[in-house]
């Protein structure tokens, strides 16, 4: 069976597609580890690589689109292999503006270079997976499945430019330090891993700035418990900026991670309805 590579028209994809249909209604324990990096800056571009050297974690993400007066929201929540660059998630979409339906939940694989997902587009299969290939979307993925990969997410921050310390805080009873500062997507793409270079690059490109102000909340091994960034790109469709803010939490670090991608004759190669 050859399979399709769908690109952002043809898939219906979760997050552009939820608020385009939607515009026309109204309506730590301890302190700081002191052999981490001083220097916000260092310390954040060093996020990633702490997340591979913890091995896993389960994950929840958040995604609040916004354009006109129009506001909605997914959630996700999962768990992730940072040294496979494996995920799976469970994506729950909200109902319709109106209220009326309720969505069925979205199950996403993520992989190095390729997003499979089920459930999602009408006249799929209910055993089969729509496969979209990760550096073809404009977006590079940080918005198309309505969460953002969450060694993605690290290693946006690895094109830190400024960055400050805010202060000390809390993320789910975990002492953390909490940064705010401006990563670029183009620096970014650069020193980023193989499975996350052409992603980043078609971000940098596909957004409507390659910048990218962000929050991390650090831990005292430099990994990430939680960061929020804050997306906007044009929407073609009807000419306006759709303003994204992505966020993930990170907790319960070496947990099992057990994924297994879809085999070819599993992946859809069919064309998806509109739903």
């Amino acid at each position: 069976m050859v399979t399709r590579r769908h690109n952002r028209t043809g898939a219906a994809f979760v997050a552009a597609g939820l608020l385009v249909g939607a515009t026309g209604v109204t309506g730590c324990q301890g302190g700081p580890d002191d052999a981490l990096p001083s220097d916000p800056v260092d310390l954040l571009r060093r996020a990633a690589p702490a997340l591979v050297r913890a091995g896993s974690s389960k994950a929840r993400t958040e995604m609040e689109m916004a354009t006109g007066g129009t506001r909605v929201t997914i959630h996700g929540d999962g768990v992730y292999d940072f040294g496979r660059q494996l995920g799976r998630l469970k994506v729950l979409l909200p109902h319709d503006p109106a209220g009326r339906s309720e969505h069925r939940p979205i199950t996403e694989l993520l992989s190095p270079g390729a997003l499979f997902m089920k459930n999602r587009g009408a006249g799929v299969p209910a055993d089969k997976w729509v496969r979209v290939d990760t550096d073809t979307l404009s977006d590079g993925n940080l918005v198309t499945g309505g969460a953002t990969d969450p060694f993605a997410a690290a290693e946006v921050l690895r094109g830190t430019r400024t960055a400050r310390l805010v202060g000390e805080s809390e993320v789910d009873g975990t002492r953390v330090r909490h940064y705010r500062g401006t990563a670029d997507l183009t620096t970014a793409s650069r020193v980023a891993s193989e499975g996350n270079r052409a992603p980043l690059r078609a971000a940098a490109r596909g957004f409507a700035t390659a910048r990218v102000p962000f929050d991390a909340y650090l831990d005292d091994e430099g990994r990430i418990r939680k960061v929020r960034h804050r997306f906007s790109f044009v929407n073609g469709a009807r000419q306006g900026t759709i303003a994204v803010a992505s966020t993930t939490l990170l907790y319960d670090f070496g947990v099992p991670v057990a994924v297994r991608l879809p085999k070819p004759e599993d992946i859809y190669a069919g064309k998806i309805a509109e739903e």
